[in-house]
């Protein structure tokens, strides 16, 4: 049991939240990292045990054109500021890891102005990948070399080199005995050369009992690099796009199959780090169409097997959109003091806090409890997670969703509704756009009150004709009782699902709904809108 298996993590990128200028003159260094010692309390407030913060060194631009491993950015300040930072994080409880550039640098990097100082001579001609001294490129070097992402900004280290490596692996020593950091970040560890991943997984083994090496992985199969010689996590970037786009769809099945898909890539005790955003993406209440659906997210978010970690000022539910190419916009600066009114007003910042809660409160079963699925449909998505049921809902309209239950009674710790079970099954209705995390009620296990939310969190508010039936509505419905007449007659085949036609399908999925409890109408309106033949076979293997 390792304290990162544990952690619920907030990111920050350091440059964009401190406001500091696009562009480094490497002037005298300005303290611009000290304005961020008051985020620790605001950290403490909603949760989080861990930050995760960069990039920090030394660079000319955004922070991933390293020109000084061993020095803060002169934007940020000095590396006694950095010291006194990750000392305030540690006396609140808060672990913190850095971002590790170390599949390329800039080129104002040591060695790379050796190089374009004495080409075939430097010493360190050797340290970059294909230096090529008959070729050129766009900045009339008179050679050309290997870049990331096609961008000659970003000179790409020869990790197979020993001195590279051995150098990487010094400025890791470094940074623990210097500024007792807890672990690294490793940006695009997908292009990492695995040889070179395992002598950091050495080093990180030596320096410090618990340390943590996670990499940012976007595809691809994450016990790759996620395993015992190697990294001992990876971003789950298939979880991130599932989440929203599982709610922009209203498709639960691309959810719970891309959680089963992910927990088959690697062994139970490898967590996956899980998020929603982060500053190479847009903002998660961008992203939704439907801003409501913020709440279910970040259920999911807290609850799926993984270790959640939430973006600077998601928690107020920003806003932030890639435009004309920049990042810019997902990075921003944000005076703390103007959102001290969120944690009692805002909804999502209230959210978060709650989530954080429960997730400290419940850690033996949101950490290390079994995730079984209970009940898929794609709109309503319920699982358990150790002795805790959770449940959610993408719909507009309210839900009944009726899974199998252990305990006698359950309360929403959300929500603060009580459910008695009945005959071993648990009833849940949910509001629109909505979910809760259901712990059983026994006098024993409910260890700390539920967080009891007024109602369920909203982003957006009731339109005057919310609840009234329009004149488009009402057409649908007649057409609905054509198709519930049509399906109620379909005679259903002793034959497998996949070879049914679709109102059988529709009759299966009703008939077996009505043995686990009152079918509402919204409930047979959703199996009435579904006609799709694969996402119903889906639906009807989901019962059990």
């Amino acid at each position: 049991m390792a304290w990162y298996d544990e952690a619920v993590f907030y990111h920050i990128y350091p440059l964009g939240l401190t406001g500091a200028p696009r562009q480094n003159d490497y002037g005298e260094p300005v303290h611009r990292l000290n304005t961020l010692l008051p985020w620790i309390d605001h950290l403490k407030k909603l949760g989080f045990t861990a930050l995760y913060i960069g990039p920090l060194f030394q660079s000319v631009g955004h922070g991933y054109e390293t020109t000084d491993y061993r020095l803060l950015d002169s934007r940020l300040g000095t590396n006694e500021d950095l010291k006194h930072f990750v000392a305030a994080c540690h006396d609140a409880g808060l672990k913190v890891i850095f971002d590790g550039v170390f599949n390329h640098t800039g080129r104002d990097f040591f060695a790379f102005k050796d190089l374009q100082a004495h080409r075939e001579q430097s010493v360190y001609r050797d340290w970059y990948c294909n230096v090529n001294f008959w070729g050129n490129n766009e900045y009339n070097d008179g050679f050309s070399y290997d870049n990331w992402g096609g961008y000659n900004l970003l000179v790409k280290l020869n990790q197979r080199h020993w001195a590279v490596r051995d150098y990487i692996c010094d400025v890791i020593r470094f940074w623990v005995s210097e500024f007792d950091v807890d672990g690294i970040r490793l940006d695009a560890a997908d292009v990492l050369d695995f040889e070179f991943m395992k002598a950091l997984r050495h080093t990180a083994d030596e320096v410090k009992h618990d340390f943590w090496l996670m990499g940012e992985v976007i595809h691809g199969d994450y016990a790759r690099w996620a395993n015992e010689n190697t990294l001992h996590s990876v971003t789950n970037y298939a979880l991130h796009k599932a989440l929203y786009s599982g709610h922009n769809d209203h498709n639960y099945f691309e959810i719970a199959h891309t959680v089963q898909r992910t927990n088959g890539m690697v062994p139970a005790h490898i967590k996956l780090y899980n998020f929603v955003d982060n500053h190479d993406v847009e903002r998660i209440h961008t992203k939704l169409m439907n801003k409501a659906h913020f709440l279910p997210v970040h259920i999911l978010l807290y609850t799926l097997p993984g270790i959640p970690s939430v973006y600077y000022g998601s928690e107020f539910g920003i806003d932030g959109r890639k435009e004309r190419g920049s990042d810019d916009s997902l990075r921003p600066y944000i005076d703390l003091n103007e959102h001290l009114d969120d944690y009692e007003n805002n909804p999502c910042t209230r959210l978060i806090a709650a989530l954080g809660s429960i997730r400290r409160a419940w850690k033996d079963d949101l950490v290390w409890g079994e995730y079984r699925q209970l009940s898929l449909t794609t709109q309503q998505y319920a699982f358990r997670r150790g002795r805790l049921i959770v449940a959610v809902n993408n719909s507009d309209g309210e839900a009944w969703i009726n899974v199998e239950a252990d305990a006698s009674a359950y309360v929403g710790l959300l929500t603060g509704q009580r459910i008695e079970s009945d005959g071993g099954r648990l009833n849940v209705c949910l509001s629109g756009c909505s979910g809760d995390i259901f712990a059983p009620d026994d006098g024993q296990s409910l260890t700390e009150p539920c967080i009891k939310l007024e109602r369920p969190v909203t982003l957006q508010p009731k339109t005057e004709n919310e609840g009234k039936m329009t004149g488009a509505e009402t057409v649908k419905s007649e057409t609905q009782s054509d198709l519930q007449a049509k399906i109620t007659d379909a005679q259903i085949p002793d034959i497998p699902y996949d070879l049914m036609t679709v109102e059988q399908l529709q009759a299966v999925i009703l008939a077996k709904m009505a043995r686990n409890g009152p079918v509402t109408d919204r409930m047979r309106r959703d199996v009435l809108e579904n006609t799709w033949h694969n996402s119903l076979v889906n639906w009807a293997n989901s019962f059990r």
